[in-house]
């Protein structure tokens, strides 16, 4: 017999135990082949206008992807040669060869790694056409996806993988040399170090973490300490202190909290319960390192995610805050508005509108906070009666403006660098004052065209004839416009007439976002296939160290019912601590998002951690009944 077939035939024997691992894999392959294929994609480039970013993103996003695969499969494989050492022992007690046996385990992962690759590839392109279809949708195209196969992207693919295959096969054929026969043979009864509780390393990981929230929530902008250190230093801080806080959470903090329930002596000597806490204060502490690296990516994975997915659901209210129109432009010319008529369908309002382009001089407004410190603005006025013409047929608010006031209206008011208004007073370079009586964030002309707008008084209007330039634009609303109705019009007037259109600046803004939100998803969903795994095989692997333990039980008349409640018990606490850690992280984070981003992202991000718990979730359901069919086969076994 080979040791090619001998690897064939242990791959065989033990397929159920590398499912997931395969799984897991496949899925890696796929979601890495796709977005290869996207980057090649003729569709995609023909129909985008950003085709060159997407393919930049596509680029940025693999490398993510082969960086944190090749991690995961490393991470993968120290688990399963824990697991076989004393396999492998059996092997030199025979008379194998370290060489041979080394050649044996190459071979295995090799094999492992060529059957993904194949898997991968097959069900990449056979998934091609619903990604892409997935990645047109987000973008806001309606256009059928072909079947496509790339032959660039399968030997990219190939390529990349076949690497990290390699690399890890040696792993395998190294770890052979590292180890005594003796050591082999007791490998299954050696765990991580399960280091001893510290109330000083407790509260020191407490005071970490508070410490790292604390300076996330500081205004970026406005923070002493942010401006101080700098935003690399102050992240990598953020990050620092997080990371090792959440380490010497799991350390120590975990293990008071367990060692306190363990003494309730009424509730400890009901059940399994006093095996249970006892199982999870080692578990816990020892396995630290691996609930760190959980808590880790599952707070990067739900950020990431959560703040793409955000800007994704805000965008149309971005747009139609920007653009309450669905078309304006500057006039020019009378042959041009006519042209323009006779491409338009039935329109909700169209109307011409007179406004003035005014210098003013705002050395008032001045603040260190504001971003602007120069003393002359320009804004667009208009009178009171149209801006309550325009309000009405979008159904906004109208306005009241007292004589020698204004109502200024600006999208983009933050209160932490925007000029305070309210009773401020600017002049025109003529010396005409007016004095704002209030400010809004909402406007009723295209920001694009218009800038931001000034509304005074109809008599003030009158007077303002003899300031500034005269403006004349055309504001329409149509119902369900397309892109293609705005480049029709685009064509029939000149590029100085300022022309904003609601559904190209939507279409630009789903392309962009659209595609950070398909690949944040999938190289999220990969993330949380390898958080997932990697939770499930150390749980398997110590529950195969628990069947003894179990079969005593099991001797002693425990029933099964009150053994899986303990197997539950135990699992749930290891597979949602890092969890919850996690997304108290990623709250925090995406807080801090929202201030920076001026934009409220509660709803999106609830609906993110919501699916990711869901599909985490299932990881846990997996585990648990793999958990228990090892126990009960066992018992069974063994009586």
């Amino acid at each position: 017999m080979t040791l090619f077939s001998l690897a064939r035939k242990n791959i065989a024997r033990n397929l159920t135990q590398y499912f997931l691992y395969i799984a897991s894999m496949v899925f890696s392959i796929i979601i890495y082949f796709t977005f290869v294929t996207l980057k090649y994609s003729g569709t995609i480039a023909e129909k985008t206008a950003s085709s060159q970013k997407l393919d930049s993103l596509m680029s940025g996003a693999a490398v993510i992807l082969i960086f944190f695969v090749a991690v995961f499969i490393a991470y993968s494989n120290s688990f399963f040669m824990k697991k076989r050492k004393k396999e492998v022992a059996l092997y030199a007690l025979l008379g194998v060869r370290n060489r041979q046996i080394g050649f044996m385990l190459f071979f295995e992962n090799l094999l492992l790694g060529l059957v993904s690759l194949v898997v991968g590839i097959i069900l990449g392109f056979l998934c091609s056409k619903g990604f892409m279809t997935i990645l047109i949708y987000l973008m806001g195209y309606d256009v059928i996806a072909p079947f496509t196969f790339s032959g660039s992207a399968a030997l990219n693919t190939a390529i990349v993988f076949l690497l990290i295959f390699l690399v890890t096969s040696f792993q395998g054929y190294r770890l052979i040399y590292q180890f005594k026969l003796i050591d082999l043979f007791h490998a299954s009864k050696k765990g991580e170090a399960a280091p001893k509780s510290s109330m000083i390393v407790a509260i020191l990981g407490v005071l970490l973490i508070i410490m790292g929230y604390w300076l996330a929530m500081q205004d970026l902008f406005t923070s002493k300490v942010w401006g101080k250190l700098g935003f690399l230093m102050t992240a990598l801080i953020i990050l620092a202190t997080v990371i090792v806080g959440t380490f010497l959470l799991f350390h120590s903090v975990t293990g008071f909290v367990l060692a306190m329930i363990k003494k309730n002596e009424k509730w400890l000597w009901k059940g399994l319960h006093l095996m249970t806490i006892s199982q999870l204060l080692y578990r816990i502490r020892g396995n630290a390192r691996t609930l760190t690296v959980i808590a880790v990516l599952s707070a990067t994975t739900v950020t990431a995610g959560g703040a793409v997915y955000g800007l994704y659901y805000n965008t149309n209210d971005q747009v139609m805050t920007a653009d309450p129109n669905t078309f304006m432009y500057q006039q020019t010319d009378a042959n041009g508005e006519q042209q323009v008529s006779a491409v338009l369908p039935d329109t909700k309002y169209d109307e011409y509108i007179e406004a003035r382009s005014v210098t003013f001089n705002t050395k008032e407004l001045n603040a260190a906070s504001v971003f602007d410190s120069s003393d002359k603005r320009i804004y667009t006025v208009i009178s009171e009666k149209t801006y309550n013409k325009l309000a009405a047929v979008q159904d906004k608010e109208l306005l009241h403006v007292n004589a020698d006031n204004a109502v200024i209206l600006d999208i983009g008011y933050d209160k932490r660098f925007s000029p305070k208004y309210k009773d401020k007073t600017i002049t025109t370079e003529n010396g005409t004052a007016i004095t704002f009586q209030s400010f809004k964030t909402q406007t009723v002309l295209n920001a694009g065209t218009a800038g931001i707008a000034v509304v005074v008084s109809n008599d003030q209007f009158i007077a303002f004839q003899k300031e500034g330039e005269a403006l004349k634009y055309r504001v329409i609303g149509v119902d369900k416009a397309s892109t293609d109705l705005s480049e029709e019009i685009a064509k029939q007037i000149p590029e100085e007439a300022l022309f904003s259109s609601a559904p190209r600046d939507l279409q630009t803004s789903m392309e962009s976002v659209g595609s950070l939100l398909f690949i944040g998803s999938f190289l999220g969903l990969v993330f949380l296939a390898a958080t997932g795994s990697i939770i499930y095989f150390k749980v398997l692997t110590e529950a195969e160290e628990d069947k003894s333990q179990y079969n005593m039980l099991h001797k002693m008349g425990v029933s099964a019912k009150e053994m899986r409640k303990s197997i539950a018990s135990q699992v749930f606490i290891i597979f949602f601590v890092p969890l919850a850690a996690g997304l108290f992280h990623s709250a925090v984070a995406l807080k801090a998002f929202s201030g920076i981003l001026m934009m409220d992202l509660a709803k999106p991000v609830l609906i993110w951690m919501i699916a990711y718990t869901v599909i985490y979730g299932l990881y846990y359901l997996l585990t648990v009944a793999s958990y228990n069919r090892i126990i009960t086969q066992n018992n069974k076994t063994e009586g």
